[in-house]
C-alpha cells in the first residue's frame, strides 16, 4: 500500500488538470505476503496478463508526453521486487528523465543489498508500511509474522544509505490509538515523510473497521499538532478533509495567505484521486487512483497523458464544481475535494460527497 512519495525537487509549479504529481504503477500483483488489508489482493504469482517488459517500456515512454515538470513514478504492487526485470525498468525510466520511487513489501527479499542496488540504479525514494508500534500490533494487522522486524530493519538501512524514506501507516479503528507510539518509534529513524492512510474498504481492506467521522476529526487535530513539532513531513492519504482542519487551525492563529502557503501542512493541498494522481494496474488499466479502480483506458492502446487530460471521468475529477452533495457546495472544495475513492467505495459514485467529513458548508 502506497501513500505518495513527494520529495524535494518535485514541487515545481504544475497544473494538476494537465500533469499528475505522481503516477503509481502496480508493476505486479505477485507478492510473498498476504496482508489482511491488501488493496491489490496480492497473490503469490503474477497475473497471466501482466504487462511484459516491452509493454512496460512502451508505457514508460509515454510519460514524457506530459512535458515538464514530469510526474514522479512510484513502483508499487503486490511487491515490485517480485518483478525479475525491475532494475531494467528503473533504468529505462531514469534514461527518460523520470524520477522513480518504490514501495517494496517487507518480505525476505527486502535486503540491505537490494536497497544498495536500488540506490545505484537511481531510485530516489523508498516507501515502507508500518501499521503498529510493536511486532504484536503490526504483525496482527498485516497478518504476516516477522514483517515488523523486517520493516524496522529496512528503515535503519535506508537511514544508513541516506535514501529518502516515506512511512505509510494505516489508520483504522484497530490502529488509531497506536499513532502516538508509532510517531515516537519513527522519530530517530531519519524519516522524510509520514503519511497516515485513512482506511478505504476495498480489496482485503474490508476486514478492518474505519474510524467514525468524529474519531477522524479528533485524530486530524492530533496530526496537525504533531506536524508542527515533527522533524519530518506528517501528512494524510485518503483524508483530504485534514486540509480544512489544518487551514482552520492556521487561520485561528492569525496566519494569512503567504504564511499559510509556506506551512508544511499546505504541501499537498489540492491533490486528490485522479487530480495530481493516476494509477496504472499490473495489466495496464489506467485508473484515477489505486483505491478508485475505475478503468478508463489501457496503456496497451491509449496514451496516459491523453486519458489523464481528456477522459470524461478524469475531467470530472479535475473539476470540483462537478462534485455532488456537501463536497460540491463546500467552500473548501478546490483545496480538499473529499476522498473520491471513499465516495466511490460508499456509494458507487466517484463524484458523491465524502461521508468521512463532518463539515457542513456555509
Amino acid at each position: 500500500m502506497a501513500g505518495s512519495l513527494h520529495h524535494g525537487g518535485h514541487h515545481a509549479p504544475r497544473d494538476y488538470a494537465q500533469t499528475p504529481l505522481n503516477i503509481y504503477w502496480e508493476t505486479t500483483q505477485a507478492c510473498a505476503l498476504a496482508c489482511r488489508h491488501c488493496r491489490a489482493e496480492a497473490v503469490p504469482t503474477p497475473h497471466p496478463d501482466e504487462l511484459t517488459f516491452q509493454e512496460g517500456v512502451a508505457f514508460l515512454r509515454q510519460i514524457p508526453e506530459f512535458g515538464n515538470p514530469l510526474p514522479q513514478l512510484i513502483l508499487t504492487g503486490g511487491d515490485p521486487l517480485a518483478r525479475p526485470d525491475l532494475y531494467e525498468l528503473i533504468d529505462e525510466a531514469r534514461k527518460l528523465g523520470i524520477g522513480v520511487s518504490i514501495t517494496p513489501a517487507a518480505s525476505p527479499a527486502l535486503t540491505r543489498d537490494v536497497l544498495v542496488r536500488l540506490k545505484e540504479h537511481g531510485v530516489e525514494g523508498l516507501g515502507l508500511s508500518l501499521d503498529g508500534s510493536t511486532a504484536e500490533r503490526h504483525d496482527s494487522i498485516r497478518g504476516v509474522p516477522g514483517t515488523f522486524d523486517r520493516t524496522v530493519q529496512a528503515m535503519r538501512w535506508a537511514q544508513e544509505l541516506e535514501m529518502p524514506l516515506q512511512v505509510n501507516t494505516l489508520v483504522a479503528a484497530e490502529t488509531a490509538d497506536d499513532a502516538p507510539a508509532i510517531y515516537e518509534l519513527l522519530k530517530p529513524l531519519g524519516v522524510a515523510r509520514w503519511s497516515l492512510f485513512f482506511l478505504i474498504s476495498v480489496g482485503r481492506g474490508k476486514v478492518l473497521q474505519p474510524l467514525t467521522p468524529e474519531q477522524g476529526e479528533k485524530l486530524m487535530g492530533w496530526i496537525f499538532e504533531t506536524s508542527r513539532a515533527a522533524s519530518f513531513t506528517v501528512a494524510t492519504t485518503e483524508a483530504p478533509s485534514y486540509r480544512r482542519v489544518a487551514l482552520e487551525r492556521l487561520r485561528s492563529e492569525g496566519m494569512t495567505g503567504e504564511q499559510i502557503k509556506r506551512s508544511p501542512a499546505f504541501r499537498s493541498f489540492g491533490i486528490r484521486d485522479g487530480h495530481g494522481i493516476m494509477f496504472v494496474s499490473n495489466t495496464g488499466d489506467i485508473c484515477p487512483a489505486g483505491f478508485l479502480p475505475l478503468s478508463v483506458g489501457n496503456v496497451r492502446k491509449d496514451r496516459v497523458a491523453d486519458i489523464y487530460r481528456n477522459a470524461p471521468l478524469f475531467q470530472s475529477l479535475h473539476d470540483p464544481t462537478k462534485f455532488e452533495g456537501r463536497c460540491g457546495m463546500c467552500e473548501y472544495r478546490a483545496l480538499c475535494g473529499g476522498s473520491r475513492a471513499r465516495a466511490y467505495g460508499s456509494t458507487g459514485n466517484p463524484l458523491a460527497e465524502d461521508p468521512f467529513c463532518l463539515y457542513e458548508p456555509e
